[in-house]
């Protein structure tokens, strides 16, 4: 069935029920024209009249209204994580309206009055009930729009860090680098700090060096250097840096910068593991030295042997 036959057949219903007072009392005429008694046929027209219209939207939102709505938040440039709950909204927002328009159509009135009644002292019960279902609905529209993070984006929050798999309006799923799913309620990550390594084209990676007090800084600072221009997946813009930050009991701190382009995880963990390994290997051939803590003890210490414990014990 097409979207314009779906179309003129609502029409046709619509048109059809009004001559007659509505397309309940038609259908009904039409059962007890075929010998269905009229108590019966009066039941069967309004249950009948509903289901139809309902199919009627339902077959009407998956042929018009949600293609009409993919092709306009293509148009808008959203991405799938963006799309997919805004098609299912577009789903439910056509079968609520179709449910309300069947049961007025199928003669149900008072039946809707009494269900509004209903309706109203429920959702204030639900509503104390689902507070942080909604809080957590609330949250996810706010991912939604400010996008703080992708699906596929690598974020930390509080201890916890891993890949976004999926974000619903509800929860937001991430799979760790243990490959444990971690479902998160939204709120927990619009009311917290976020940190997303991967948001930008380039990440800057940071590692502290300790040399001996009695290396060569400047010949560190060099090899340090050198290492990071030769690693064909650090960047040469931002350069490469270095600046001692740090003299601590053990050792001179050399914290080195560095750029990396399109930043993931496993770039990030693969390429500092070989550039501090080649700054290492680079040390070890230049004699300088990567100090441990040390501790100088200082003092007298007083033994007092077996021997002359037994004969204090004596004298007494």
């Amino acid at each position: 069935m097409s979207g314009g036959s779906v179309t003129a057949s609502a029409s046709a219903l619509l048109q059809t029920g009004g001559e007659t007072g509505n397309p309940a009392t038609f259908v009904s005429d039409l059962l007890e024209g075929a010998g269905v008694p009229a108590t019966f046929a009066d039941a069967a027209g309004a249950a009948i009249t509903f289901l139809v219209v309902l199919l009627l939207f339902a077959l009407a939102s998956r042929l018009l209204v949600v293609p009409l709505v993919s092709r306009v938040l293509n148009a808008q440039g959203l991405d799938s994580h963006a799309k997919r709950p805004l098609r299912k909204l577009t789903n439910v927002l056509v079968v609520f309206a179709g449910v309300a328009v069947a049961f007025g159509l199928a003669g149900f009135g008072d039946f809707l009055q009494s269900l509004a009644t209903i309706a109203a002292a429920a959702t204030l019960a639900i509503g104390f009930a689902l507070q942080d279902v909604i809080k957590n609905f609330v949250a996810g529209i706010f991912i939604f729009t400010d996008r703080p993070f992708r699906i596929g984006d690598w974020i930390e929050w509080d201890d916890n860090s891993g890949i976004v798999e999926d974000i619903s309006f509800r929860v937001t799923r991430v799979r760790t680098f243990d490959n444990e799913l971690l479902t998160v309620p939204n709120s927990q990550l619009t009311d917290d700090v976020i940190k997303n390594p991967v948001a930008k084209e380039t990440l800057r990676l940071q590692f502290l060096f300790g040399i001996g007090y009695d290396d060569d800084i400047e010949h560190a600072t060099e090899i340090i250097v050198e290492e990071a221009e030769r690693h064909p997946e650090i960047l040469s813009d931002p350069a490469p840096s270095v600046r001692l930050t740090e003299l601590a009991d053990s050792y001179v701190g050399l914290k080195s910068r560095i750029w990396i382009d399109n930043p993931s995880r496993a770039d990030f963990v693969k390429i500092r593991g070989e550039y501090v390994t080649n700054v290492k290997r680079r040390f070890d051939e230049e004699g300088i030295e990567i100090p441990f803590p040390q501790r100088d003890l200082s003092g007298g210490v007083e033994l007092n042997t077996p021997a002359e414990g037994a004969a204090a014990l004596g004298d007494d």
